[in-house]
């Protein structure tokens, strides 16, 4: 069976928006990417560190969706990463207000020995070197390497950045960041550009107006679903991510065909978790209700149309 490795923060949140605020929940970004992927019933693993201050119940509802924790580090004299954002009206824009590192400074990703043969790793947004360290321990040549990446990185270990990408088969970034990363405005031009520093694929996600996927000359386009009520989007690219990882893995298909369903997938379970605080929808989240979102993005996107020359 194929198997997800996920490498990325598991943190604290705490978020205020339009519609509320919350106190300290579970965040970071390997949360929203494996618990979206378990709803495609594949085989993952977290790679990751907290603190002792990290709830026991949170490790176990890991493991209860079919999550294994075991490379997940606990200091148990430390404080588990910490962030709290406020959200305009808009929900595209927000501002930080605290970004407590912790633990996260002393993380050194270890990958278990049955998950180094992963078909599938997602690397999350974590610095360049130790998303390269984990690129290291990994057995199987042929494994798909997504990478997810912020302007922080770029601003503060672009050469770094830089290298890694090298070794990466696909990545995740918004258009800010795309165009950052480049300096180009044109996405168009801005993922050629990124195409030519190592990923085969490219995807750019633009939040409520849907995602991109580029490879070489072949360009696709998923819209977002709108909504009514949107009351926190903290997590929404990592759910992206992990259903568009999830979707892959269970397939075992990395073509850019399937790189389509996979990006359609990601972006039907990025429009659930915007629907609650963190990532408390995707713990309900059933079968029948994927289904119903999965058909409401295709009856969005299908049209017949007559052409005449």
């Amino acid at each position: 069976m194929s198997k997800l490795l996920i490498v990325g923060t598991v943190a604290f949140d705490a978020i205020e928006t339009p519609f509320g605020k919350t106190d300290k929940i579970l965040g970071g970004s390997a949360p929203f990417i494996a618990l979206s992927a378990s709803k495609l019933g594949v085989d993952s693993a977290i790679v990751s560190i907290v603190g002792g201050d990290f709830p026991e119940d949170h490790l176990a509802l890991f493991e209860e969706n079919n999550i294994n924790i075991s490379a997940i580090e606990v200091i148990p004299d430390e404080k588990t990463f910490f962030w709290s954002g406020r959200y305009h009206n808009d929900m595209n824009t927000r501002d930080t207000i605290t970004t407590d590192l912790n633990v996260l400074t002393k993380f050194n990703p270890i990958v278990p020995k049955e998950f180094q043969e992963a078909s599938v790793v997602v690397l999350g947004n974590l610095s360049p070197g130790d998303q390269s360290k984990v690129i290291d321990q990994m057995t199987n040549n042929s494994a798909l390497i997504i990478l997810d990446t912020m302007n922080y990185w770029m601003n503060n270990t672009l050469d770094e950045l830089l290298r890694v990408l090298k070794r990466v088969d696909v990545i995740t970034i918004n258009d800010e960041e795309a165009r950052q990363l480049t300096g180009e405005s044109s996405l168009v031009v801005a993922a050629r550009k990124i195409h030519e520093m190592g990923p085969e694929f490219v995807v750019i996600k633009k939040g409520e107006h849907g995602a991109l996927l580029f490879n070489d000359k072949n360009v696709f386009f998923a819209p977002a679903l709108p909504l009514e009520e949107v009351f926190d989007p903290t997590g929404a690219g990592d759910t992206f991510a992990g259903g568009f990882a999830g979707y892959l893995t269970k397939t075992n298909d990395f073509s850019f065909e399937n790189m389509k369903r996979a990006v359609v997938y990601g972006s039907a379970m990025a429009s659930f978790c915007v629907e609650k605080f963190g990532p408390e929808r995707m713990l309900n989240l059933n079968s029948k209700e994927l289904f119903n979102r999965l058909q409401a993005f295709k009856t969005l996107t299908q049209f017949e149309i007559e052409l005449t020359s």
